[in-house]
């Protein structure tokens, strides 16, 4: 390696309110230890550019297809991302470049639909990624179905599988915690879970809220913690009446020392994926490396983490019925719970560490400096 190397860093940084922002910005710290990082500078010698499905990464978007780097997949479906930056005639020659001549009906008939997109698997089944990746130095991925969604892509890219990053953070302590749960109004007692991040359909809002419904009422000391921002006006619309049940906290978004009271303060995190884009959930690898139960959907974008480190809900007709039975089974074996936490942490202690992964990054970032 080269000393006089400079690294470019493209990614929203905080304050933006997003997760990649807060892994950016974790990454960063990271690899300044091992050399030279600007961000978005105007030239480099090896750039790291982070992608992911809105908006704020539009420049980088650009900026990757112009001068090719090292590409950070943060969501492998880009679809949505590229619904919201297309006209339509751009949008149609974008689904056939990626899916061919023979598919420009669909992708007609798919922008007609995009007000659905949200929900509609159709548009994760076609993640639209060949332009972000074919012509990259390398692409990172966080698990495996990313991995597969690339190469399906361009079979020749370089694809590397690097785990979610975990940089351990200052928690709050028990006095504040618990200080924390009265504010919130939560009873000594209550087995609380918690639902984190932005709340759009394919984080299963509704079908977790159901399930609550059924668990307070076979057990009145179950609680359930809904923080964050609703995507979705139709879904905040729909699941009202529901976030005022009992049993039911209601929180807006929350900043990142909050973050961690509010963690600490749940007994169990849930967060379920589906339709999934791809993506490795961040608020799950931090909920699992402080030492929290975690309940993800059965997909291969958590098949890394250990049978016994987290809980598997199964997608689709009987997501409901095994949300509902694994909550009622946490709530009432508080040791098995304690021991999923510990076991997640474990595993997360030894994948995801920061320094690790930041390694990891630099080394490759290396490999592509020319």
């Amino acid at each position: 390696m080269d000393s006089r190397m400079t690294a470019g860093f493209f990614s929203p940084l905080p304050p933006a309110r997003t997760g990649v922002a807060d892994y950016a910005a974790a990454l960063l710290t990271e690899l300044r230890r091992h050399g030279r990082v600007e961000v978005a500078p105007a030239r480099s010698d090896a750039a790291l550019y982070h992608l992911g499905n809105n908006g704020l990464h539009a420049e980088i978007y650009r900026r990757a297809l112009a001068s090719p780097g090292v590409v950070v997949l943060h969501d492998a479906v880009l679809h949505h991302f590229l619904l919201g930056q297309l006209s339509q005639t751009e949008y149609v020659d974008e689904f056939v470049y990626n899916y061919g001549e023979w598919n420009r009906g669909l992708g007609r008939e798919l922008w007609r639909a995009r007000a659905g997109s949200a929900a509609d698997e159709r548009y994760f089944r076609y993640p639209m990624l060949k332009r972000a990746v074919e012509g990259a130095r390398a692409v990172v991925v966080h698990n495996p179905a990313a991995a597969a969604a690339v190469k399906e892509h361009a079979g020749g890219a370089r694809v590397v599988e690097i785990p979610h990053l975990f940089a351990p953070p200052e928690l709050p302590g028990d006095g504040a915690v618990q200080r924390y749960r009265a504010a919130l109004g939560v009873e000594p007692g209550t087995f609380l879970f918690g639902v984190f991040g932005y709340l759009r359909e394919s984080k299963r809002v509704a079908a977790v809220l159901e399930a609550f419904a059924a668990v307070h009422a076979q057990v009145p000391r179950a609680g359930l913690l809904v923080a964050g921002q609703f995507v979705s006006t139709d879904l905040e619309r729909a699941v009202a009446p529901m976030l005022t049940a009992p049993g039911v906290v209601r929180l807006p978004y929350v900043a990142e020392r909050e973050f961690w009271l509010a963690a600490r303060a749940v007994d169990a995190c849930i967060n379920l994926r589906y339709p999934a884009a791809g993506e490795s959930s961040g608020i799950a690898v931090r909920m699992m490396g402080i030492g929290k139960p975690v309940l993800v959907t059965e997909a291969s974008e958590s098949a890394a983490f250990p049978e016994d480190a987290c809980v598997r809900i199964a997608a689709g007709p009987g997501e409901r019925d095994s949300l509902r039975h694994h909550m009622v089974l946490l709530t009432s074996m508080a040791e098995v719970a304690r021991a999923i936490g510990l076991r997640g942490a474990g595993h997360i202690a030894a994948h995801h560490r920061v320094e690790q992964i930041g390694k990891r990054y630099w080394d490759l970032l290396c490999e592509s400096y020319i």
